[in-house]
């Protein structure tokens, strides 16, 4: 297959537009409610199957009505489920998100958001994939530094592109030290800003990319937001724009920005080109709540750029 994606399954329960002051002694109201398949696996699964990549994807799922319902969008948008692990005793993760007016949101996870699975011991049997991403980087399953080495060094072995899509830590707290023997196993790393913030103790986008590449990893991308991104290797340093565009919910948009770069540097495009096709990935996920909502497809997301 073209993509495999590795990490967190889970249902998002999205609140939009919050209102604080309380209707009756328990009740509260908000704009909108609703549930969306998320975890940053299923998001860039999703999304690169719908940008016309082959697409696989390793994750853990309980054998719960949450569960049901994420296998059953992954099957529907043409993802390959065969290396999905059912699980009797660990519920589905399901995360709350209250989605402020601009965009922005606070999440609130659970216990269920600790389950390591073990990746490591199904790679054996993965297909040959083009490019791995781990999604959730530093949380579950990927927050445990000898699981982490075990998937990329198979990886790389396979000949695979592997991108490292990072998460700030919750349960279990990693830095970068104590991962440093899988960084180098890494072509891609790609933090958004608050995440290299944490990880690498630097201010600007410039100086946390050389953090990361002091550790071996071999390109870097900082996803800015409404800023765009910043990408530095050992030879050159990019800078790519965000699209002026009005944003109704954020969720999802890294992702969407992660397997758009994927989906095109495995089909030769230039890091230039690749890079400004997944800001407008990320761009057109923002226009609609929850993460797999809005982008639909290579053809729009081309069209879409056309008009910048």
């Amino acid at each position: 297959m073209d993509i495999l994606c590795m990490g967190m399954a889970l249902l998002d329960s999205i609140i939009k537009g919050f209102d604080p002051e309380p209707i009756s002694a328990s009740g509260y109201r908000a704009a909108s409610g609703s549930l969306n398949v998320g975890g940053e696996a299923v998001n860039e699964a999703v999304a690169a199957a719908r940008l016309g990549a082959s697409t696989g994807i390793v994750c853990a799922l309980g054998e719960d009505a949450a569960g049901d319902m994420i296998l059953s969008y992954l099957e529907r948008n043409s993802v390959d489920t065969s290396y999905v692990v059912r699980v009797a005793d660990h519920a589905t993760p399901v995360t709350t998100m209250f989605v402020r007016d601009d965009g922005t949101r606070k999440s609130i996870t659970n216990g269920a958001h600790r389950y390591n699975f073990h990746p490591d011991k199904l790679v054996g049997d993965l297909p040959h994939a083009r490019a791995w991403i781990l999604g959730s980087l530093f949380r579950a399953p990927f927050d445990d530094p000898e699981i982490i080495l075990s998937v990329v060094k198979a990886a790389s072995s396979s000949g695979a592109l592997i991108f490292g899509d990072t998460k700030l830590p919750n349960f279990v707290k990693l830095s970068l030290d104590d991962v440093r023997e899988a960084l180098p196993y890494l072509d891609f790393i790609t933090p958004n800003e608050d995440e290299a913030r944490y990880f690498t103790g630097k201010d600007t986008p410039e100086e946390m990319a050389d953090v990361f590449l002091s550790y071996g990893v071999k390109n870097v991308v900082v996803k800015l937001g409404a800023q765009g991104c910043l990408f530095k290797n050992a030879e050159k340093t990019l800078r790519v724009h965000a699209l002026p565009i009005d944003a109704v919910d954020a969720t999802g948009a890294g992702d969407c920005f992660v397997a758009g770069l994927a989906s095109q540097l495995i089909s030769g495009a230039t890091i230039e080109d690749a890079l400004s096709f997944a800001t407008g990935c990320g761009a057109i996920c923002t226009t609609a709540v929850g993460a797999s909502t809005a982008l639909q497809s290579r053809e729009q997301v081309l069209a879409f750029l056309e008009n910048f």
